[in-house]
């Protein structure tokens, strides 16, 4: 889990941003890319929230799986 928000971390910043630079081929060309970027902030900081919770506390990621594949 905390290599797939790693990776989603990547998608959203620079210098890989692959969500951003298609956001602005998509879009019309008013948009700037540091528009784009400062948009990106606040998820960001929920993204990199998450992966501090999750490395303190591993069993958020870890209680579905054990639930659902628990030997009973």
């Amino acid at each position: 889990m905390l290599i797939a928000l790693n990776l989603q971390t990547s998608f959203l910043t620079p210098p890989m941003a692959m969500s951003a630079y298609y956001l602005k081929g998509v879009q019309s060309k008013n948009v700037e890319l540091m528009e784009i970027f400062k948009g990106i902030v606040p998820f960001l900081g929920i993204v990199i929230f998450a992966m501090i919770l999750m490395y303190i506390f591993p069993g958020i990621a870890l209680w579905l799986p054990e639930t659902l594949f628990a030997n009973k």
